[in-house]
């Protein structure tokens, strides 16, 4: 099973100070968070896209770039894939409140990281967590 499933995290978010809702502390892997449920994973990644966007990462180009950086990962193929997959063009701007935006975008993502579909029902009730912040 893929890290990003064991770890209920499938974004693959790094152990970080920011701390967010349904996390497991202390971890036990020693670089990414775990949550205590994938929907609690997925709303992480919502809430971590959410602040990129607020700081003007507002699009798969500059999200990605931010989230998956060159110096660790084949960003120009993370975002092909992201673009493929979520239908939505690499600079076109995304808002953090447009529900299919980014249920598509975390859907590429969690593929992206764990090579398998994300489970809907897991990845709607993320989103339903997030809106609830």
């Amino acid at each position: 099973m893929p890290r990003g499933l064991r770890n209920c995290n499938p974004g693959n978010i790094r152990l970080s100070s920011v701390r967010y809702a349904g996390e497991v502390q202390p971890s036990q892997d020693t670089a990414f968070k775990q949550f205590c449920s994938m929907a609690y994973g997925y709303r992480a990644v919502f809430v971590l896209l959410h602040s990129y966007i607020q700081r003007g990462f507002n699009t798969i180009t500059r999200i990605i770039n931010r989230y998956a950086p060159p110096s660790e990962n084949s960003t120009n193929s993370y975002i092909s894939t992201v673009v493929r997959r979520s239908g939505i063009g690499a600079d076109t701007p995304v808002a953090p409140d447009d529900r299919n935006a980014m249920t598509a975008i975390v859907s590429a993502i969690s593929f992206v990281e764990n090579g398998r579909e994300a489970n809907k029902e897991d990845l709607e009730e993320g989103w339903r967590l997030y809106c609830q912040r």
